[in-house]
């Protein structure tokens, strides 16, 4: 066992670093280095199966891949007057196999899915004192909770259809692989039956209102998982039930406008389920400098900024307190921006959703679930239902808090298509740029009667949208992962 958790480790360094070659890789793992822990040396207590838990696992966790390729790749962002042309090709829909990007998203989830079956077979060698077993059982509900989210974003962006329970999903890693070990892609179903035993084994274990707060798993973490889980495979009965448990009983409420801008700050916790920590100083990507090189202003180089079409949703909506919080007051707003000879340059629309925090421009908690979210499920849920007044009512009270002045009226929708609609457009504008747009295009869009909304000046090249049902709204399996597994199919289209 001590030899296949070098070899694993090892596996998941050589997948996460995309410029070694695949000699490379295989010299590595006929290496043992001097002073590396195993097993039996590594977990021998449940304090150091904690520590193991935050260090290894939580500090892994991460989503800037993910918010980074869903904004580029869609209609949140257009190229800032400081881009040096990175990610256009991702802007302009080239994709394959060999993306940096996309590879990314596919070697950071599994990086931790790894961490914590690593975590769960060193626990079964520790047994607890008694005065250690609660907290021995949160660790391990804490790591298969994170470990159903991981299989969740990787189904997410990999799985062509996550609706058929036939087809194609992911890699399903139950424990730690062998060196050799070459496994297929398994069915959607088999992936959703280990992500909903991890589920319910986490549920029964953790309490709403984690001792942490906002940045360690509890309870809300996971039925938040959950209801999103079910949304996306087209279970809304279980989709509304886990949602509606999170606003009754999360002890959250929905972020008032005066408050919102604290949210993003991370001065305060606002209607944050659960957030990824990224301290001024510390471990952790930026995901400030996504958009902007040095601050969110003007003087920052910007190298993307909001799209177009999204800021003239936000802003020709009065008290919408997100035209503030989204873009910065020192941004250079062109009223004629459709006709000028260089909109990049004229039209500067500096995102600033993520300020940085006290002495830190460029760093901001990644917020992975809000209470808005969970009021959005419930809305698709309704819609699906034909209760088009309680969707209605639904998009309002998520409204009504975001205003600073006015009334939010309530939405009358007609018919299932412009409830879709009309949800697809509050995801749109209140999960702007935390990595929901793409997949929300690829559930909703054909539903809605809509597709994606760049605009013309998006891009210094000739603007179009990506159709609806294109291959591209799934992402390839990465090369290496090809190259090294004979047996993983590709997705269609790459």
């Amino acid at each position: 066992m001590n030899k296949i958790y070098k070899k694993a480790l090892v596996i998941a360094v050589c997948l996460s670093s995309v410029g070694f070659t695949l000699n490379s890789c295989k010299d590595a793992i006929d290496i043992e280095q001097p002073g590396l822990l195993d097993d039996a040396t590594l977990f021998t207590s449940v304090s150091n199966l904690n520590d193991y838990l935050v260090g290894s696992v939580y500090a892994n966790m991460d989503t800037n891949n993910d918010i980074y390729f869903s904004a580029v790749f869609t209609d949140e962002v257009k190229p800032g007057a400081g881009s040096g042309g990175q990610e256009y090709e991702i802007h302009r829909y080239f994709i394959d196999p060999t993306t940096g990007l996309t590879t990314g998203i596919w070697a950071q989830h599994y990086l931790v899915i790894n961490r914590v079956n690593r975590l769960i077979a060193g626990a079964a060698k520790v047994t607890p004192a008694a005065s250690e077993v609660a907290q021995y059982n949160s660790i391990i509900a804490q790591a298969r909770a994170i470990r159903a989210f991981c299989y969740l974003q990787l189904e997410t962006f990999f799985a062509q259809d996550m609706k058929d329970p036939n087809g194609l999903g992911v890699l399903l890693l139950k424990d730690v692989p062998v060196i050799d070990v070459k496994l297929p892609r398994s069915k959607n179903q088999d992936v959703y039956d280990f992500i909903n035993a991890d589920l319910d084994y986490a549920r029964g274990i953790l309490a709403y209102n984690a001792p942490a707060g906002r940045f360690y798993v509890d309870k809300g973490f996971v039925n938040a998982v959950t209801a999103r889980f079910n949304l996306y495979r087209g279970n809304t009965t279980l989709a509304k039930q886990y949602a509606q448990d999170v606003i009754s009983n999360a002890g959250l409420t929905l972020t008032a406008a005066s408050a919102y801008p604290t949210m993003w700050n991370d001065t305060a916790r606002g209607e944050i389920i659960f957030a990824l920590n990224r301290l001024a100083t510390g471990n952790g990507s930026a995901i400030g400098t996504r958009w902007n090189t040095n601050s969110s202003s003007i003087t920052g180089n910007p190298m993307w900024a909001l799209g177009r079409n999204l800021f003239n949703i936000i802003n020709t909506t009065p008290g919408d307190v997100r035209r503030t919080v989204y873009v910065d007051p020192s941004s250079i707003i062109d009223p004629n921006y459709l006709t000028s000879t260089s909109p990049r340059d004229t039209d500067q629309l500096v995102v600033d959703k993520y300020p940085g925090k006290t002495s830190a421009a460029t760093r901001n908690d990644l917020k992975v679930f809000r209470l808005s979210e969970m009021y959005f499920i419930l809305a698709e849920c309704e819609t699906a239902a034909s209760n088009f007044t309680g969707a209605a009512a639904l998009i309002q009270q998520v409204r009504a808090k975001r205003y600073n002045s006015g009334t939010a009226p309530l939405p009358v929708y007609a018919s299932s298509a412009a409830a879709y609609a009309d949800i697809l457009k509050e995801r749109r504008v209140d999960l702007a740029l935390e990595g929901h747009r793409y997949i929300d295009l690829k559930r909703l869009a054909t539903a809605a009667g809509v597709t994606m909304d760049r605009n013309q000046t998006d891009d210094v090249v000739t603007v179009t949208n990506l159709p609806n049902n294109s291959y591209k709204y799934t992402l390839p399996i990465p090369v290496q992962e090809i190259n090294l597994n004979p047996q993983v199919q590709q997705n269609p289209g790459y």
